[in-house]
């Protein structure tokens, strides 16, 4: 997960860095389409049987949801500070809380709820709505941080039945003709060291990817969500050393509250997968067994 959270935040500084001269968009482009030539190897491994499916539309609305989300945090990530970026695409998990229950049924008791509450208090310290320093690029992100919470319920759905090697690959093989469109319109070809920022990106955003799948099937969410937080310090310093930013306190506080919701719901949700296994009927040996 370490590795993994490093790799993300160096995604999102090259981002920055592609972006000084292109457009966010010809951006997430380059990322899809040198993230896919890096997930080639699956296909390779797994053989063509493994873009086998029977539920290509569930991956079509996947995808274009997810495209979305992408083009608004990519756009936050080169128009806000990094760390405020960053520390608003934190909140995604909240979002997620609340689309469970909408869209899985799933129960969600007072405790949690009071962490996605704090969530958003931690939300509002950032943003800062009526303050000076308010500004529509806040919201983008938060669009970016809403889209993502609807991709990790597609994506919980299109899991029950399908491979995770086969939704790394669909994934990528949609998103860079869904990318293109758009990169289209503001289209001009990169130069120079941008060539380097825009595969970069691509690059690191598919080895994060891998190592955080890899991440999440050895250990626990509890123990893991902390981790990934460490995001925030390197994409701080990186901000500070190439851009000039400083870390705004608001944005510490913030981030910070929206840190300890997160850490919360990760752990009720652990607990409670634990209480489940514990309480689940033991089935019967087999003569024999």
């Amino acid at each position: 997960m370490l590795g993994s959270t490093v790799l993300f935040g160096l995604m999102a500084v090259t981002i920055r860095l592609a972006s000084q001269s292109l457009h966010t968009f010809e951006v997430a482009f380059f990322r899809n389409f040198f993230g896919l030539i890096a997930a080639l190897p699956l296909l390779l491994r797994h053989g063509p049987g493994l873009l086998a499916t029977a539920h290509l539309p569930r991956y079509l609305v996947r995808c274009l949801v997810g495209i979305c989300s992408m083009l608004c945090g990519f756009w936050a990530i080169g128009h806000l500070p990094l760390a405020q970026a960053v520390s608003l695409s934190y909140s995604t998990p909240l979002f997620v809380t609340i689309a469970a229950v909408l869209m899985l049924g799933e129960q969600v008791r007072a405790r949690r709820w009071a962490a996605v509450v704090l969530g958003f208090v931690g939300v509002l310290v950032i943003v800062r709505p009526g303050s000076a320093s308010f500004s529509t690029g806040s919201l983008v992100a938060l669009a970016a941080a809403v889209l993502s919470g609807l991709v990790s319920i597609l994506i919980k759905q299109l899991s029950r039945t399908e491979p995770a090697d086969r939704i790394v690959l669909w994934t990528t093989l949609l998103w860079v003709p869904m990318s293109l469109v758009p990169a289209l319109f503001v289209w001009q070809w990169p130069q120079g060291i941008t060539w380097l920022w825009a595969i970069s990106a691509g690059l690191l955003g598919t080895g994060g990817h891998m190592l955080w799948t890899r991440a999440l099937k050895l250990g626990d969410v509890s123990a893991l969500t902390p981790i990934s937080f460490m995001q925030l310090p390197l994409v701080a310093l990186f901000g500070w050393l190439l851009f000039d930013e400083s870390l705004d306190r608001w944005t510490a506080l913030g981030a910070g509250i929206i840190f300890a919701a997160n850490a919360y719901i990760a752990h009720r949700e652990a607990t409670l997968a634990r209480r489940a296994g514990t309480h689940a009927p033991v089935e019967a040996a087999k003569p024999g067994e």
